[in-house]
């Protein structure tokens, strides 16, 4: 739960309440099995696409009642959703060039059980005018960590690592951001098969083992490692086929030396990108880090290690959760949407112009009538609307509003 302000141009977000709600037992397996080409079922998608947008309505009340405040006083929710499938490079499909990605949790239910406002489908837009889609939180980080004195890196530890690159005193259009490579991703997916645990607490099980050089050497000579930015990957890319991989290349080392050796990747290719496609031109002062591969501590020290004597500090530093930042940029993406204001920067996604990202799904309250639905928010939504018809208008382009 996010307050924002802005004045004078400048954008301040401040976090008042946050809170972790697990996935039942037994989803998470059963939304990666649906995520994968030849397991997947699309009536399951179809189904979960409803589920998960009541799980998380079910959340956001919860995370009302913990903050203490009514529903009622929340303008916007910007949902992120979960991702199923990305495919960021355009494929001719009859005749067509399919560029797409796709998030399950939909924002209409969400919108219609908790009666907020709601965002969501964030990528689609930046895809539909050739970009990746990603990543998008290089907005949020030129908005609230620029700095004009310093330049820095802001490595997000996700199920992807993905930097952004804020120079000092530049301007947003500068900024410069893409996905290095996997982070938790292949770490989680072997503490998962070697050792039946969801991740590897804290590093303990890649410190006692030893990174095995041949295994290392053929990680780091996967092609998307030499494609030059903007770029973007995902599941799609490194997840079970990359995973199933590491465990045939790797066939008799320890199961210690299998998650140390995927720990090093994550590290060395942060640090590797980090050297092709930055260090060239921009030479940063210092590191900010966030994510959940934050609390890995052994991959904290590798990455300390290669980037030395950068400083590589947790977000924390800077008085934002080193968990919820990506929660936080949604919620500031969600606010740009319903102000009408293009928030992917083409610089990092590669799309051909700035574009306004989201979808905005609007409730009904169940206890007023229709004719009585919250008129402080449809006056917002009114006003939304002329702010995007002078957008659109500014870019001379014809728009159709659905």
């Amino acid at each position: 739960l996010v307050r924002i302000s802005e004045r004078s141009g400048a954008t301040t977000g401040r976090e008042i309440a946050s809170l972790h709600r697990s996935y039942p037992r037994g989803l998470r397996e059963y939304i990666l099995h649906n995520s994968l080409p030849g397991s997947s079922s699309v009536d399951v998608i179809t189904r979960l696409n409803a589920a998960l947008g009541q799980f998380f309505a079910e959340t956001v009340v919860r995370l009302a009642r913990r903050a203490g405040i009514s529903l009622s006083s929340i303008d916007v929710i910007g949902s992120h959703g979960q991702t199923v499938h990305h495919l960021p490079d355009a494929r001719p499909l009859f005749g067509l060039a399919s560029r797409s990605t796709l998030q399950i949790g939909d924002p209409s239910v969400i919108a219609q059980h908790t009666g907020v406002i709601t965002v969501g489908d964030f990528r689609t837009a930046d895809m539909a005018v050739g970009g990746q889609g990603a990543p998008l939180v290089p907005y949020l980080d030129a908005l609230l960590f620029r700095s004009p004195s310093r330049s820095r890196l802001l490595l997000n530890l996700g199920g992807i690592a993905n930097f952004t690159v804020v120079p000092a005193a530049t301007k947003r259009q500068k900024v410069r951001a893409f996905d290095t490579g996997p982070a938790n991703m292949v770490i989680d997916a072997l503490a998962e098969r070697l050792f039946g645990v969801p991740f590897d607490r804290g590093g303990r099980r890649a410190r006692s083992g030893t990174a095995v050089p041949t295994l290392l050497r053929w990680m780091m000579s996967h092609p998307y490692l030499d494609r030059r930015p903007p770029k973007s990957t995902g599941r799609e890319v490194f997840g079970a086929m990359f995973v199933d991989g590491i465990l045939r290349r790797g066939r008799g080392a320890q199961p210690e030396d299998l998650i140390a050796t995927a720990t090093e990747f994550t590290a060395f290719s942060v640090f590797d990108q980090y050297r092709r496609f930055v260090r060239p031109t921009v030479r940063c002062d210092e590191m900010l880090v966030s994510g959940g591969g934050a609390h890995n501590r052994f991959l904290m020290q590798r990455l300390q290690a290669h980037f030395a004597p950068l400083p590589v500090r947790l977000i924390a530093a800077e008085g934002f959760s080193v968990d919820t930042k990506e929660a936080i940029l949604f919620a500031v993406l969600a606010r740009a949407t319903v102000l009408g204001r293009p928030a992917n920067l083409p610089s990092v996604t590669g799309a051909a112009r700035p574009v306004i990202l989201g979808k905005i799904c609007v409730p009904c309250r169940p206890f007023v009538s229709p004719e009585a639905c919250d008129q402080r928010k449809a006056r917002h939504i009114a006003d939304s609307a002329r702010d995007r018809h002078r957008v659109w208008h500014r870019h001379s382009r014809p728009a159709l509003l659905c």
